[in-house]
């Protein structure tokens, strides 16, 4: 196998998303090199990647990059990658907490971060957003284990827990939780929040859209008035918001709520942004958990109430729970907890280039 280049990585599920985790060392330092490697391991450019061990979905076609911090105050360094399935690029403008969910383990057992008997805790500067994410997670008498009794909506059985405390998940890639200073504004008729937490998102209630927020996401994605629509949104969202033309980034991300068919607070259908998840992306929760700490905006105005502690969202599968803590300082701090699994390990095989 001479004319193959092998790159040694693990296939981890990492909350309801999935893909291979790469140490930072393993892969090329120039980010154009890097990325035509991830297209060709992933097999991007073909709906199935028939040709890579992508999942032909966008929801496991990610990759996770990890290595020692380049960040006073943190453990690690992860960046997220967002690998195209049809088309072939990648985007590393946001981040993915669902990933996230599976860096501490991957970083312990990769030898990056030591574990202590109990509880290790493993603060992760995420290059995308240069923010700093605390993940605990279980390791008694200093073992890392991935068997659990937790459960997640989205993932079938049970997992070892890990809690994700995200403190600076205000103004992620803009710099301010609101980046136009409105809690609410109108785009082409639709009132919206133009929020900036964890991932950026514009969030507007599905009832505008002549929805209830609890349909399906099959049903939404076959909608492609409805889709062409929200698309058009979010492309002014992301003028307004500083991103420029968005016609090709991921970002913002579009959200609809609407009125809980459970006990939840709120139904959410989270946008990645040209289908609808299956669940709800881990930042979409946190952001929408910002958001409800804002009384003017589109999430604060349905939960007039709240101020802190938990919030329960339902999403196509289920439902995702959140706490929001206000700091000494009035900063709200958002918890969450996911599970994580390590799938396969070996070595992902890429062509030799001239």
């Amino acid at each position: 196998m001479d004319d193959l280049i092998r790159i040694p990585c693990v296939l981890m599920r990492g909350g309801t998303s999935k893909g291979p985790f790469f140490l930072s060392r393993d892969l090329p330092a120039d980010p154009a090199t890097r990325d035509a490697m991830l297209i060709e391991i992933m097999g991007s450019g073909h709906p199935l990647q028939i040709d890579g061990i992508g999942g032909g979905n966008p929801l496991s076609s990610k990759v996770a990059i990890v290595g020692p911090a380049s960040r006073v105050g943190a453990d690690v360094d992860y960046l997220f990658a967002q690998v195209k399935v049809a088309e072939r690029s990648v985007d590393t403008a946001p981040n993915c907490g669902n990933m996230l969910s599976a860096v501490a383990p991957f970083a312990i057992a990769s030898g990056l971060v030591q574990a202590v008997p109990g509880e290790t805790t493993v603060r992760v500067h995420n290059v995308n957003t240069g923010t700093i994410i605390e993940a605990r997670v279980g390791t008694p008498d200093g073992d890392l284990r991935f068997q659990g009794a937790a459960a997640i909506d989205g993932v079938p059985g049970t997992a070892a827990p890990v809690y994700l405390a995200f403190r600076e998940a205000m103004g992620a890639k803009t710099g301010r939780l609101l980046p136009t200073g409105s809690p609410q504004e109108v785009i082409d008729g639709v009132p919206v929040t133009l929020i900036d937490g964890a991932t950026p998102m514009v969030i507007a209630r599905a009832e505008t859209f002549g929805l209830t927020g609890r349909e399906p996401a099959s049903v939404l994605d076959a909608d492609p008035h409805f889709m062409a629509r929200l698309e058009a949104v979010r492309r002014i969202a992301g003028l307004r918001m500083g991103f420029g033309d968005v016609a090709d980034s991921v970002l913002p991300k579009p959200v609809l709520v609407g009125q809980p068919t459970g006990s939840g607070d709120l139904s959410v259908r989270y946008f990645t942004p040209h289908t609808c998840h299956s669940s709800l992306a881990t930042t979409g929760a946190v952001t929408l958990a910002l958001a409800a700490t804002l009384p003017d905006s589109i999430v604060g105005s349905a939960l007039p109430e709240f101020r802190q502690g938990d919030l329960t969202w339902e999403h196509p599968n289920g439902t995702m729970v959140v706490r929001v803590e206000i700091g000494a300082g009035g900063a709200p701090a958002v918890f969450v907890m996911r599970t994580c699994r390590r799938l396969f390990e070996g070595a992902a095989l890429v062509r030799q280039r001239n």
